[in-house]
Formats: C-alpha cells, sequence, structure tokens
C-alpha cells in the first residue's frame, strides 16, 4: 500500500468493516465487509464494482476481464455517467457519458451506521474546465448494506441556469438474459436506438432476445427484474430520475467490445439505468442541487 493508501486508511478506515487498498500502480478499491454485505469500490469514478448482500449471489456484474487503470472506463459495475449522457450535444470529440467515471473522486466522509450499514461519501475531484466550464461540482453518497443506496448529487454554484444529463449505468447480473423479465415500463414511451432511432411505446413487460440499448421517458415508478433462473427479483427504486435506460449488447456488440470476458458474456448481464438523459435532461438554475437517488434490494 502506498503512503496515499495508508494516509486514507488512518483519515476515512473503519476497523473490521472499511479499508481501503491499491489495487495496482497506484490504483485504490475501497472494500467493505459488514454484517449485512460486502462491496468493492473504486475511488477513480467514485464506481461500484460489487455489492454482495449476505446469502445471496451477486447482485452487480463486472466483466471478468474488466481492468483497473488510471484514466480507463471500467467494464461493469455502477459507471457515473455526468454531466451528460451519451454523446455529448455539440462537441463531438467530448468522450461519451461525459467524463466523471475516469476521473479522480475524494472521499469525504465514512461510518459505521446503527443498523449495520456502512456510508461513504465522495465529492469529484477532478474537473477538466474545457470540457465543464461550470461551477457546478458532483458527489456522491452511498449507503452499502443490505440494501444499496447510491445518490448523485449536481450542485451549481454559478450564476445561471445549466444542462446536466447524467445516469447511473448499473450493470446488473442475471441468470440467462434470456429468461428475465423487466417490468415497470409497460406503457413508457421510449427511444429505440437499434437501428434508425425510432421512437415507440413498450408493451407488457420487456423480454429480451437480441440487442436492446432503448431510453424510456417520463418514467419514475420501481423497476423489478425478475429472474426465475436466480429465484429473485431486483428492485430498483429512484427519484430525481425521469429517463430508464435498458441495454443489452447481444453476441455482435458484445464480441466486438471484447472485454465482457467472452463472446457469451452478455448473456449473464443486463444494465437497466437510473438517469435523466435525451429530452429528460435536468435545467439546474442558479444556487440549485439536483439529486439522483437509487435504491437497490433483492426481494
Amino acid at each position: 500500500m502506498n503512503a496515499k493508501g495508508f494516509t486514507l486508511n488512518d483519515d476515512f478506515g473503519i476497523a473490521g468493516q472499511l479499508a481501503f487498498r491499491d489495487a495496482g500502480d497506484g490504483f485504490i478499491v475501497i472494500d467493505v465487509d459488514n454484517s449485512q454485505c460486502t462491496a468493492s469500490i473504486a475511488m477513480q469514478g467514485a464506481h461500484l464494482m460489487r455489492w454482495n448482500p449476505k446469502g445471496e449471489e451477486p447482485v452487480i456484474w463486472m466483466s471478468p476481464v474488466a481492468k483497473l487503470a488510471q484514466g480507463k472506463s471500467i467494464r461493469g459495475g455502477v459507471p457515473i455517467c455526468w454531466p451528460w449522457f451519451g454523446a455529448h450535444a455539440s462537441e463531438a470529440s467530448f468522450p461519451g457519458h461525459g467524463f466523471a467515471r475516469t476521473v479522480a473522486w475524494d472521499v469525504i466522509a465514512t461510518a459505521a451506521l446503527d443498523d449495520g450499514s456502512t456510508s461513504i461519501s465522495f465529492r469529484i475531484a477532478e474537473i477538466n474546465r474545457e470540457l465543464w466550464p461550470y461551477d457546478a461540482p458532483a458527489e456522491m453518497h452511498m449507503v452499502i448494506g443490505s440494501k444499496l443506496e447510491m445518490e448523485l448529487v449536481t450542485e451549481n454554484r454559478g450564476e445561471e441556469t445549466i444542462t446536466v444529463g447524467d445516469a447511473l449505468h448499473t450493470y446488473f447480473c442475471v441468470s440467462d438474459i434470456s429468461r428475465i423479465a423487466v417490468r415497470g415500463l409497460d406503457g413508457c414511451d421510449y427511444l429505440d436506438k437499434v437501428g434508425p432511432a425510432a421512437r415507440r411505446t413498450q408493451k407488457h413487460d420487456i423480454r429480451i432476445a437480441s440487442e436492446v440499448d432503448r431510453i424510456y421517458f417520463d418514467q419514475g415508478q420501481d423497476i423489478v427484474i425478475e429472474d426465475p433462473g436466480l429465484d429473485r427479483g431486483i428492485r430498483i427504486e429512484k427519484r430525481g430520475s425521469h429517463s430508464t435506460i435498458v441495454w443489452n449488447p447481444w453476441i455482435d456488440k458484445c464480441r466486438a467490445m471484447g472485454d465482457f470476458g467472452s463472446d457469451q458474456g452478455f448473456l449473464g448481464m443486463v444494465c437497466v439505468e437510473s438517469a435523466n438523459a435525451a429530452e429528460d435532461v435536468v435545467q439546474l438554475t442558479a444556487g440549485s442541487r439536483h439529486s439522483l437517488w437509487v435504491r437497490y434490494s433483492v426481494e
């Protein structure tokens, strides 16, 4: 462990519950092991990589060949898309899904909570002013236990209204993508991004048998991923999110990406992302804050 890691453990470690470690080349990972769950978070991107409630199969999917490297995105977990989702609205050269997931974040607080869960808060440390010329930083607050709560907060400290797009790009573990159902989006309009972009309306639950890339609009109700193969449902509750993205690359894109572990890597995951994207982006007035909050639970 390098000197920075020791300082973090001295300042923010919790004996028997939360520890910082160097995963190589100064890439710092936080490991949580409390009475309710185990979890791991990369400080780069405040990127939750693993969350396992005690007695449950893994809930968050990570590629078995995911690389932990400075300045590189991680395949799997919960990447933070901020301060825009997808391609930048006017600058094609800017990184897709913003820059938050590939830059350093600082830990600002940790705590062992009375119910046995663990809280940890981050603030984005590095902002390239060419990409984001506003006085509008981001924080991430997590409560990690038998349920997982995540809150992405943007504060506009400037004097003008700004546009913010964001998402928690969560990869969930499933037994077999072809057997699951995603419930809670029936009747919602969505933008279908597979092939020529088209606006459609969801009919019934989502069943996946080919590539899926959709942005569901004006949506705030709970979503449940029903997985008969694991005999469980994963419930997604949210506030401050008006869009939901459902994504699975299927075999051709999985093969082309090369970091899913195998050509069949897509079978064990689905992304159900709580977001504010496309026509649902947030107009953040001067002096105001926006919170995107989610809670994941297994039932």
